[in-house]
Formats: structure tokens, sequence, C-alpha cells
């Protein structure tokens, strides 16, 4: 009786390892694809979507602003909101949210008075004023506070607490977003001095005209939105008289939150 002598075939061996390495590899380009689709959507919804939604929005808040100024200057001022939290008016009324009491500075023989403020401030993250940037093609409605999701993610552009009101002597320092959320400040690096910033509130128009920028700072150069504005990390950058001043700061380079580039102008005789 012969013994019964076992046959190895090796080749059907290495195909089923061969089988299954294919097989990782093909789930893991699966997984990567999947990955890169997801992350691609992400881009897409950050850069592109909320561009939209936030520049729309800002839009309706600008033309919402236009109607308030337009109604009745009896009307009451104190309460100015997102549209879409206005109630309905009445047939014969002009739609939109009522107007915001704003300070209105009166021009004296040394300029704009900051004592001219009246009792009622505008809301903190509501937007009571507008800003038109011809150069650029810019109209951005502007609210008080920098807080991001609160207003600057909504495509406006915020006034740094603490810092002077439009047309009064002092800086008025306002913040925007470079990219993202409307960026409505993405284009702000190609201002040239003598560019015109146009602020506009209930009754009241100021211009200021572009002076002078400063194309790097850190986020911590709080001298940049200071009443007379000079950079503390640059002292060469800025002026050095008291004025009535606009300031204009955004993140840089772009896609960036490393830095912050900053344009200055000073308000134009009326």
């Amino acid at each position: 009786m012969r013994d019964h002598i076992p046959v190895v075939v090796q080749g059907s061996g290495r195909r089923a390892r061969r089988a299954g390495l294919v097989g990782v590899l093909w789930a893991a380009a699966e997984l990567t694809v999947t990955v890169g689709v997801v992350v691609l959507l992400l881009v897409v919804h950050q850069v592109w979507w909320t561009n939209r939604q936030a520049a729309a929005a800002a839009q309706d808040q600008v033309q919402a602003l236009e109607r308030a100024w337009g109604q009745d200057p009896a009307s009451d001022p104190s309460d100015l909101s997102d549209p879409s939290e206005a109630p309905d008016p009445p047939e014969s009324a002009a739609s939109g949210p009522a107007p915001v009491a704003v300070p209105v500075p009166v021009p004296g023989p040394a300029g704009p008075s900051r004592s001219a403020r009246p009792a009622a401030a505008p809301p903190r993250d509501r937007a009571y004023a507008v800003l038109r940037i011809p150069r650029l093609g810019l109209v951005v409605p502007i609210a008080q506070g920098i807080d991001k999701r609160a207003v600057l993610d909504k495509g406006y552009v915020g006034q740094y607490p603490g810092t002077a009101g439009p047309g009064e002597r002092g800086n008025f320092a306002l913040a925007g977003h470079r990219n993202t959320h409307g960026e409505p400040f993405r284009y702000i690096n190609r201002l040239r001095a003598g560019d015109e910033l146009i602020v506009e509130i209930r009754g009241s128009r100021f211009t200021y005209v572009v002076g002078k920028t400063l194309g790097e700072t850190t986020e911590r150069d709080t001298g940049v939105i200071a009443p007379v504005p000079r950079s503390v990390v640059k002292p060469d950058q800025g002026y050095a008289e008291p004025g009535a001043y606009i300031t204009l700061t955004t993140c840089t380079p772009e896609y960036s939150s490393k830095y912050r580039l900053v344009v200055w102008g000073t308000l134009k005789p009326a």
C-alpha cells in the first residue's frame, strides 16, 4: 500500500494573497476618494455657498436700511432688526424694519463734535449704517461689534467697540472677512491713496479719503484702531495728529488669519 503524499499547490496560495492585497488597496482607494469628495464638498460649502448666502443677506440688509431711512422721521427709531424678523407693515406703509437712532455728529469750527451723540445708541450686533467703496464696487452694512457669528459671518462689517462713530473725531474702526462669509474686505488691498470710503447713516453721509495702508501687522497691534491710529508694531506707520479717521482691518494673507491688513483714511471736509 502506497503512502499518500500531500501535494502543496503554491500558485493558488499566491493568487489568494494577491487577491487579498488587491482588495485592501481597492478599499483604501475607495475610502480616499470618499474622504476627498467630502472635503471638496465642505470646501465648496465654506468658500462658495456661505459667500452666496452671506452676501445676499447683507444686500437684503442694506435695502432694509435704505427703506427704513425713507420712512417718516417721526417713526419709532428704537428697533432695527434683521429683515426676516421685522413685523409685516400695513399695505400703505413702506416695508422694512424701523430705523435706528445713531450718532449724528454736528460739525463745528474745530471739526465734527462727539458731544452730539443721542441717548439711544445703535443696538449691538444690528446693522445701522452702510459702507460704500466705489473703487471696489462694494456696498455692505455696518453693525456694532466684531463678533464672528453675530456680525462678521453675516457678511457685515463690524465696528470695533469703543471706537468713534461715523463722522466723529477719533477713529471709526471696522473689521470684515477677507475670505468666506461674504468676504466684504477681500480686495481692500487694492485701495490706493485718494480712493473714497463713504459711510451712510440715516440723514447723514460721510466721505473718507484713503491716506495710508499697512500691508501686514500682528493681530495684537491695537495701535491701528487707536483714536490717533498708529501701529505699535511698526511705529513709523500711521498718524501723529488727532483727527477724524476711518480704519479698515482684515486678515492677511488670503485664506489665513496669521496677520492683519490695515487701510486708513481721513474724513473729507464737507
